[in-house]
């Protein structure tokens, strides 16, 4: 399973989205679903996934799908395909 298949499955586990869903286009308080409580169970499930720990601002900072990847890459995850 590729990194990016490994991101999309934490958002459709946490969020509860599809898997043909716009995850590119996914964004906190847009997406239905995303909203604070749900929010941390997204962490916990990318943490879980990648096998990282997110410091506070990582976590506030996460904002959208895209967002996400750059956090998670920013932990030596690749996302090249």
């Amino acid at each position: 399973m590729t990194a990016n298949e490994k991101l999309k499955q934490a958002f459709q586990t946490a969020l509860g989205m599809p898997a043909d869903s716009d995850f590119e286009n996914a964004r906190y308080g847009d997406t239905e679903g995303w909203d604070s409580a749900a929010h941390m169970a997204l962490i916990s499930e990318i943490e879980a996934a990648f096998d990282i720990m997110l410091d506070t601002d990582e976590v506030i900072g996460m904002s959208s799908f895209g967002k996400a990847r750059e956090i998670v890459s920013n932990h030596g995850i690749s996302f090249a395909a």
